[in-house]
């Protein structure tokens, strides 16, 4: 997965989650992206500051983003009481649950499950050796040290089971 900072015309910072480059480039041509806050289908990216990785940093949890329906590539998991619908979204755990659930089904559906092969894979892709393309899988604290090391971001998403049951 890669994260992009975006931004509506109002000026409005968000995160979106995509596959790869490519599938940012195609959602927004597609007219598929909008601003969480004001519902604003003009997006583009927004300037980031660079990942710098220290040996500090060995497992970084990343942020989950907030869209609203249709927006930043990934699907809102109740979009009735989502940004840009009316106010200030209450995070209960019930909705994070939901939420989290919603992220793994977006990642198992839009990137390769690379299992205990992760780190060596995103080696590949990160140098050129493979094609880019969104991956997830299994990484020793050490690999992903490694990883950081090296420049490449990868970040760690608790990853719920689909129900409870």
């Amino acid at each position: 997965m890669i994260r992009f900072d975006l931004k509506c015309t109002d000026n409005h910072v968000f995160e979106g989650w995509f596959g790869s480059s490519a599938d940012y480039a195609s959602q927004q041509e597609r007219g598929l992206l909008e601003c969480p806050i004001c519902g604003d289908g003009t997006i583009t990216k927004a300037p980031m500051a660079p990942n710098v990785a220290s040996r500090k940093d060995s497992v970084r949890q990343v942020p989950v983003p907030m869209p609203g329906p249709q927006s930043a590539g990934v699907p809102d998991a109740a979009s009735a009481d989502a940004p840009g619908a009316g106010g200030e979204v209450e995070i209960t755990p019930a909705r994070m649950i939901a939420m989290l659930r919603s992220l793994r089904r977006h990642v198992e559906q839009t990137a390769d499950h690379v299992g205990t092969d992760f780190a060596e894979e995103a080696r590949k892709i990160h140098y050129g050796e493979a094609e880019e393309r969104g991956i997830y899988g299994e990484a020793s604290k050490d690999e992903i040290e490694d990883l950081q090391d090296e420049g490449i971001e990868v970040g760690s998403i608790p990853w719920l089971p689909d129900s409870d049951h």
